[in-house]
């Protein structure tokens, strides 16, 4: 298994950023996949998930309503949509099944700073 995050950078509160992450050497389209966070000093958490099929999605509480997954089967990649960005998001992201069963990638930095 092949997980490879990017899309991360820095953004100002309020703003948008849309993470990507290409998954191989799994059936891609037959996963569950999910979104984590790793903010500095603290531990990692479940941000967002999103069935197989991409019918169903779930969310932290922190933020629902803000940001949004989605995923291309056919091109093996899930993405994760994070609008109204606030100095709290500030986190390295990664991407894992779901439950998260696999090692974790890099993970790409996301930074919310004015």
């Amino acid at each position: 298994v092949q997980l490879v995050e990017s899309g991360g950078g820095l953004a100002q509160p309020g703003g948008s950023l849309r993470l990507s992450c290409a998954a191989s050497g799994f059936t891609f389209s037959s996963a569950d996949m999910s979104w984590a966070r790793q903010g500095p000093g603290k531990e990692r958490e479940f941000v967002a998930a999103i069935s197989w099929s991409g019918r169903e999605e779930y969310y932290a509480d922190s933020v629902k309503g803000r940001f949004t997954t989605s995923r291309q089967n056919v091109k093996g990649a899930v993405y994760l949509q994070m609008d109204s960005l606030k100095p709290e998001d500030t986190a390295v992201y990664y991407c894992n099944n779901y439950p998260s069963t696999w090692s974790w990638g890099q993970g790409t930095q996301v930074t919310v700073s004015s």
